[in-house]
């Protein structure tokens, strides 16, 4: 018997040492870490790890919901003056279907001093552009934050950025790394929540 293990082990080392069998282990990062990376390593990450980051970031804004943003937030908007974390939204929530409120909501990707917004379009963004995509999410979140704002809503990019959107003094701020999560709820995850 244990000249089988040992030549088992021998054998699965072998082959992993040949390239075969055992594939790298990498250690999971959490979301706040993942929006401080380049946006382009989510589109490596599979899509269920996308949704799971996804979810936790979604989990994160339920419970700092309210609170004073001194601390570091996920989604820090400015309301009265202070600065606070946004309401939260629930991790089934499909923030690339922007809701029709009637009202229609201005808003200008054009910022001078923000990075420019990619038009190419990408597989893990459902098939739409970063811009496409941050302009859904702009949408559906200040409807559900309840933002009305008087005039053109500048809507930047903001990779690497330690918060995944932020609405300060008019300017929306979106980490594209959250627009990849994002992407991963909706009807491409329904068939893999059944699983």
């Amino acid at each position: 018997m244990r000249r089988w293990v040992a030549g088992l082990l021998l054998s699965l080392v072998t082959l992993t040492g040949c390239g075969v069998g055992g594939t790298p282990v990498r250690a999971a990062l959490g979301a706040r870490q993942v929006l401080t990376s380049p946006p382009e390593l989510l589109e490596f990450e599979t899509p269920s790890s996308r949704l799971e980051l996804y979810r936790e970031v979604a989990r994160i804004s339920e419970t700092e919901a309210g609170q004073a943003a001194q601390a570091l937030v996920l989604f820090p908007i400015s309301q009265h003056g202070e600065l606070v974390a946004a309401p939260g939204f629930e991790a089934r929530t499909d923030l690339l279907q922007s809701p029709d409120a009637g009202a229609r909501l201005e808003l200008s990707f054009d910022g001078r001093a923000s990075e420019r917004w990619p038009e190419d379009r990408r597989e893990s963004l459902q098939g739409l552009s970063e811009r496409e995509a941050a302009e859904l999410v702009a949408r559906t979140l200040l409807s559900h934050w309840r933002i009305a704002p008087s005039g053109v809503v500048q809507v930047d990019r903001a990779s690497g950025a330690p918060y995944a959107v932020a609405y300060v003094d008019g300017i929306l701020r979106i980490n594209p790394a959250f627009l990849y999560m994002a992407a991963a709820q909706g009807p491409a995850s329904l068939s893999g929540a059944a699983q």
